[in-house]
């Protein structure tokens, strides 16, 4: 289990977008954020405004997730031309990128799931990770 690299008492919750440490609360950014060295990315222009750095360990908590999808059904995502072709539009990266960085998630959620391109984006991504899942 992950601690927070700021206090190094509780959980993380959060990730620095300058430097990728974790931390677990307000207080704990504030304390950070002064002494914060950005890490460069050899990511290149086009995938850093989208995409962030997340490690494996970052997204699959054995511990924290009840429902999780497989990592081989996550791979899919990035080997489809319909997503490629989906995360090519520039309101669905602005809108992917709101919610990611909104303090309520849920209520950013609710939000994007009222544009038509997004749920077309939820869509491809449930059909992409659902093939297949009474084989796991």
């Amino acid at each position: 289990m992950q601690i927070c690299s700021v206090c190094s008492e509780h959980t993380p919750k959060y990730r620095c977008p300058a430097c990728k440490i974790r931390y677990c609360s307000l207080g704990c950014y504030k304390n950070h954020k002064d002494s914060c060295l950005p890490v460069v990315s050899e990511v290149t222009e086009a995938k850093d405004s989208f995409y962030t750095e997340r490690t494996e360990e970052d997204l699959l908590h054995e511990e924290d997730i009840i429902d999780k999808v497989p990592l081989e059904k996550l791979q899919l995502l990035g080997q489809s031309k319909e997503m490629r072709d989906l995360l090519c539009n520039p309101h669905l990266r602005q809108l992917l990128r709101s919610i990611d960085s909104a303090d309520v998630k849920d209520e950013a959620m609710k939000a994007a799931m009222q544009e038509p391109l997004f749920v077309e984006f939820s869509d491809q991504c449930m059909k992409l990770t659902a093939k297949g899942r009474d084989d796991s």
